[in-house]
């Protein structure tokens, strides 16, 4: 290619010059698609010598995007719009005051800081002065763009500058890799000024993928750097000269399995910005006039506070000519050096951080109720963003849950499973599911999970504290079915309950469930088909402790004298209901009990028998009997005579035989009695009545008796004598 040019751009001079690198370009133009454009000429960034907005984007809109304009230092007030961008002054400066530059800050020193050892080998110092004006930078700055490669990157069918292969290597002009209308033209624009012009400069830029930060501990006879190179770390390495013309650009990755950690990709010697030939795949500029403007607070060593000719510095690379498109870079370093050599004592230096890739997390829990018992799982879902293909993340993702009485949950959750990613892909999230997970307990649990992040994601760890994923769980509703004596039984027989107790959850800890169930009788019912079972019991048992699913009271318990069966003999006739009431085990078993209808136990009284025997004289006996466990026969008998054979009309012997209390049977007999009857009345009759006291045994009443026939009629009146 052409040897260096001199002179500014535009000058006679130049253009005599540029006749050789012009025709050289315009050969090697006839192996590349016509219409593919070059880093300078990507309609996306002004690589044009100057640091002021005029068509596209420029440093000034770099400077607002990163600073926020502070105190309107920028000179604009629109961003550079790019994907990831990085702007600041030499020296230890604060947020506060961004644009702080100290001519004295921030060196290399020590013999390992050269580009070929790692970065954990560089050492640096603060205020320390000594460095020629030539390279004592003042202010850095880079930018990224992911470039649609149909709208200002290259075009047509083919072209080198947006190839999809991914191995490191130079375009090949002779052999371009297919286009891809899909693949975007990944573009790194980068820049700097400079105390003095005084001189040929040559300087470095290093695109770490790395976090890179300036550490504290002692190294070197400084201080050391904090972080490492990664293979693919990027070093453009140019040398321009006083009159502005870039005369040597070498592009460089690290590769640690090469002699010397730097695999050099392309170096060329007419690479200038601004006589670059179509499809270049990077190029520099520095301003080829005096009194270029500055748009933020600049002092060169003369006192002027506009760039005098090559005191800024600006280049580009398309990172997608070299394979390198997917390639994450978080922090900038420009350095000033003594030569081009890889191995030239590095002098003045500016970190900045670039972070061009990011991620963020975010979980998914599977469902958001479950019943005590059940399982679920919960996702996670790393989404990257930097470059149009971000590299898949890479590591493992944690997960946690917090319970039974969360709200969110955080570091101190139970770690339950571990998952490696990518996992599953859609676009640009990757996404892993945990084992299944059982929670123990009934309550508000919730899931979080961890990724430390990677070389390519270094702001983590990134973490889903679980506020949006909480979830319920259930306790478990157990069931009762209960096993009452039915009935119907005699007043004096024994009733009792049992009830089978099933769907109950484990403690906690894993223990059956506990609690307990007591047994209830209401009655007797004034309404039988409208039992009630409130207010106080006819009988109560004791409280039966449980221990999971069984039959309740067991027969060890019912064995137990303390506890017993849950039995009883009712002393009233009637229907008794059955509740038994199971108390739960919170907080993973409710409470449950049996309805009021569903056990009745029916109590009857007995029927006694009654015999009637009448006399010749005007007297009557009742024998009462009942079946045994009724108790005894208690009451009254009533007995009536009637002048009718069919006990009507008015009674004229009406005697009650009271306060009868006699184990059965019982014979109850009138008192000896003279009655006047007419002596029409041929036709007398008895009715008996037996009205008992005792519940267990029902009322009685006699057919009526015909008694004329017994009876002797004497004068009207009847004799106490047969």
């Amino acid at each position: 290619m052409a040897a260096k040019v001199l002179g500014p751009k535009g000058s006679q001079r130049r253009r005599r010059f540029l006749i050789v690198p012009i025709l050289l370009v315009a050969c090697a133009a006839l192996f590349w698609i016509a219409g593919a454009q070059g880093v300078h000429d990507t309609g996306a960034f002004e690589l044009d010598g100057n640091a002021v907005q005029t068509v596209s984007h420029d440093w000034d809109q770099v400077c607002f995007q990163v600073t926020g304009n502070v105190g309107g230092n920028c000179g604009t007030t629109t961003s550079a719009g790019a994907t990831a961008a990085s702007w600041r002054g030499d020296g230890l400066e604060t947020a506060t005051n961004p644009f702080s530059v100290d001519s004295n800050a921030t060196i290399f020193t020590g013999g390992g800081s050269k580009d070929p050892r790692d970065i954990n080998q560089w050492a640096w110092k603060d205020g320390a002065g000594g460095l020629p004006d030539k390279d004592n930078l003042q202010h850095s700055f880079a930018a990224r763009y992911s470039l649609d490669p149909t709208d200002g990157a290259p075009n047509g069918t083919s072209g080198p500058n947006c190839p999809n292969g991914t191995g490191l290597g130079s375009p090949d002009p002779a052999n371009p890799v297919p286009f891809d209308p899909t693949v975007k033209c990944e573009v790194l624009f980068f820049g700097s000024d400079r105390l003095d012009n005084s001189g040929d400069a040559q300087q470095g830029f290093w695109f770490f993928q790395n976090r890179i930060t300036l550490g504290s501990q002692a190294l070197g006879g400084g201080q050391n750097f904090n972080g490492v190179h990664k293979d693919g770390d990027v070093l453009i390495i140019s040398d321009f000269s006083n009159g502005g013309t870039t005369s040597t650009i070498s592009v460089y990755v690290w590769d640690h399995t090469v002699s010397g950690n730097l695999r050099l990709l392309q170096t060329s010697t007419a690479a200038n910005c601004g006589s670059a030939s179509a499809g270049d795949a990077f190029c520099g500029i520095v301003n080829p006039t005096n009194g270029t403007p500055a748009p933020w607070p600049f002092t060169d060593k003369s006192g002027f506070h506009t760039y005098l000719q090559g005191e800024l510095y600006e280049g580009g690379i398309n990172l997608s000519s070299f394979g390198l498109g997917n390639e994450c870079f978080s922090s900038v370093a420009s350095e000033t050096r003594s030569s081009t050599s890889t191995t030239a004592t590095l002098k003045d230096f500016v970190l900045g951080q670039l972070g061009s890739c990011g991620a963020s997390l975010n979980t998914h829990v599977s469902t958001t109720s479950v019943d005590i018992g059940s399982s679920l799982t919960d996702s996670a879902t790393v989404h990257v963003t930097g470059p149009s293909s971000p590299p898949a993340p890479t590591g493992t993702v944690s997960f946690f849950v917090c319970g039974p009485s969360a709200t969110t949950c955080d570091t101190s959750g139970t770690a339950i499973d571990t998952k490696s990613l990518p996992g599953t892909k859609v676009g640009n999230d990757y996404t892993v599911t945990s084992a299944s997970f059982t929670p123990n307990a009934a309550g508000t649990w919730c899931f979080a999970a961890s990724w430390p992040g990677d070389t390519n994601y270094v702001d983590g760890p990134y973490r889903d504290d679980g506020t949006n994923e909480c979830f319920t769980v259930n306790p478990r509703q157990p069931a009762i079915v209960t096993h009452q004596t039915p009935g119907p039984l005699p007043l004096g027989s024994s009733i009792s309950d049992t009830a089978d107790l099933s769907n109950t959850a484990p403690k906690p800890n894993g223990d059956p469930a506990g609690g307990t169930i007591t047994f209830k009788a209401y009655g007797p019912q004034a309404d039988p088909a409208n039992p009630v079972c409130t207010g106080t019991a006819a009988y109560t048992s004791s409280a039966y402790p449980v221990s999971g699913n069984n039959t309740y009271p067991t027969a060890a318990q019912i064995a137990d004298p303390t506890l017993g069966a849950a039995s009883f003999t009712p002393t009233l006739a009637g229907q008794y209901n059955w509740v038994a009431t199971y108390s739960g085990d919170p907080p993973n078993t409710l409470g449950v009990a049996s309805g009021c209808g569903d056990e009745p136990s029916t109590i009857i009284s007995l029927q006694p028998t009654m015999d009637t025997a009448q006399s010749f004289y005007p007297n009557d006996s009742a024998t009462l009997g009942v079946a045994a466990g009724a108790g005894n026969i208690k009451g009254s008998v009533r007995f009536r005579l009637y002048t009718a054979a069919d006990c009507s009309g008015t009674a004229i012997i009406d005697q009650t035989v009271s306060n009868i209390d006699h184990a059965s049977p019982v014979t109850v007999n009138t008192t000896n009695t003279t009655v006047a009857v007419s002596t029409t009345q041929h036709n007398l009759s008895w009715l008996v009545q037996f009205t008992s006291t005792n519940s267990g045994i029902k009322n009685v009443t006699s057919a009526c008796h015909n008694e004329n026939s017994d009876l002797t009629i004497d004068n009207g009146t009847q004799s106490n004598t047969p």
